[in-house]
């Protein structure tokens, strides 16, 4: 018999949050729950959820992997002709979440976005393993195809023509960085009254800091 999705609940008590301890920076406060996050060995703690808005306010979401983060921003990488991408180019805003369960944690990023340089998008495509960059040329990202045999036999074909040699980074294919203006962490609390701290980019530079009610 199927459980009552009403009763599916946890109560979270692991850890808390004050805005008296955490850093005056958003991006120096998620480098230290980056490394409690990967030192806790969560799997694909990279993972995040990328959501992304057309024109007409048509919202959409789907998880991506990030591969790089600094002052500047959160990098992940992607096909320029995608349906994301197409949202993206209507309008350069985008939100990820970061969901570490094992930590009780979450990290809202809001921001503006805009494509890494040619050289970023070919280092790290040159890095990726021979099948991933195969892959890359071989799919229509988004696009309707005709069956999944279509699609293996465009990889197969590309696998027997490219295998074992040097191809550069398909136009199409490349990176966007994730540049926030606002930063959220959220720390799971008894009964439901969580820790939320945000973090709101000033014209100055600094972050303003605040608590939100859970």
């Amino acid at each position: 018999m199927q459980k009552n999705i009403a009763d599916i609940r946890r109560d979270y008590s692991h850890r808390s949050l004050s805005e008296n301890d955490v850093d005056a920076n958003a991006i120096k406060q998620f480098e230290k729950w980056w490394v409690e996050a990967v030192n806790s060995k969560i799997e694909e703690v990279n993972a995040m959820t990328l959501a992304t808005a057309s024109l007409d306010a048509l919202p959409s979401a789907r998880i991506v992997l990030l591969k790089e983060f600094s002052e500047k921003g959160f990098v992940f990488f992607t096909n320029y002709e995608s349906y994301k991408a197409q949202q993206l180019a209507e309008n350069p805003k985008a939100c990820l979440v970061f969901f570490w369960k094992e930590l009780e944690r979450q990290v809202r990023i809001t921001g503006l976005i805009e494509k890494v340089s040619g050289k970023q998008s070919d280092d790290y495509f040159q890095s990726r393993p021979e099948s991933s960059r195969i892959g890359a040329l071989a799919s229509p990202q988004s696009r309707v195809i005709e069956n999944r045999q279509w699609l293996d036999e465009k990889f197969n074909e590309l696998v027997n023509k490219l295998e074992g040699t040097s191809f550069s980074r398909p136009l199409h294919w490349g990176g966007y960085i994730v540049k926030p203006v606002v930063v959220e962490f959220w720390q799971g609390r008894p009964s439901r009254l969580h820790d939320r701290i945000q973090y709101t980019l000033e014209e100055s530079g600094n972050w303003k800091i605040e608590r939100l009610a859970p």
